[in-house]
Formats: C-alpha cells, structure tokens, sequence
C-alpha cells in the first residue's frame, strides 16, 4: 500500500488516516508537528464562578479557530 502524501491532506483527512493506521509513527508525528503551534492559547482551569461568565465567549472564539485550522 503507498501511503499518502501527508503534506497535501487537510487535518481531518490526516487525522482519519492516523486513525485507521495507527501504527504509522510518521503519520502521527506529522500531524503532531503540523497542528502544534507555539502561537495556541492555553486556558486555565476556572477557578471561581467569576472566571466562567467568560467562558462562552472564549469557546466561541475557541470553535471559530478550529473551523479556520480545517
């Protein structure tokens, strides 16, 4: 079987591909390599009550960058 061009196949494409072989270390690392950005925000757990009233907004904009990643 040839693999597929990693470079070329969309994020999901590449992701259904790990999926259904998931020995291939290359495939993994790749997409690990290409969808890990040093740019990506990390939240915090929430703390208090207080730090939610934020949180529909923040998953909003969270959803919004996946849809443009795709």
């Amino acid at each position: 079987m040839n693999k597929p061009d990693f470079i070329s196949l969309t994020r999901s494409e590449l992701r259904q591909y790990i999926l259904e072989n998931r020995d291939d270390e290359e495939a993994l690392q790749i997409y690990l390599d290409r969808f890990q950005s040093p740019n990506n925000k990390v939240f915090p757990a929430p703390q208090t009550i207080e730090d939610l009233e934020n949180f529909p907004e923040l998953h909003q904009q969270h959803l919004e960058q996946r849809r443009n990643q795709a």
